[in-house]
């Protein structure tokens, strides 16, 4: 028994560590977002993204210090789906745009929002700062 524990413990390490590390896979960019970083009002804003690949996915969202990863009920293979939290929506309208928007930042500090993309090897990011109330 202490012996599977283990194992399993060595398991999640490995994966914590490889999805820590700054390399952003083995791939080249086949991606090509058009923006990686955008500025929003604190009142809600929107914006759209577009690619020139077409074989991506959302791989995770950062609020802040909440994390979402784990999309219940949404196929990221689509070509079409909505993710919907608190704070934010993010529009995946077809294979080439993204649109995301949220809502108010109610707080008196900057709104950090992280938009990780996936294709095959490959990894990247959107970073939206939402200005503070």
């Amino acid at each position: 028994m202490k012996r599977i524990l283990l194992f399993n413990l060595f398991i999640i390490l490995v994966i914590t560590f490889y999805s820590c590390s700054d390399d952003k896979g083995k791939w080249s960019d086949n991606i090509h977002l058009s923006v990686k970083a955008v500025e929003f009002s604190a009142f809600g804003d929107s914006t759209i993204i577009k690619t020139e690949g077409s074989s991506w996915w959302i791989s995770d969202v950062s609020v802040d210090t909440s994390y979402y990863y784990n999309f219940h009920g949404v196929d990221l293979l689509a070509d079409n789906y909505i993710i919907k939290q608190d704070c934010f929506v993010i529009e995946k309208r077809d294979k080439n745009t993204l649109f995301i928007k949220t809502a108010a930042n109610p707080l008196n500090v900057k709104r950090i929002i992280t938009v990780g993309f996936e294709a095959g090897d490959y990894f990247d990011r959107v970073t939206i700062t939402q200005k503070s109330k």
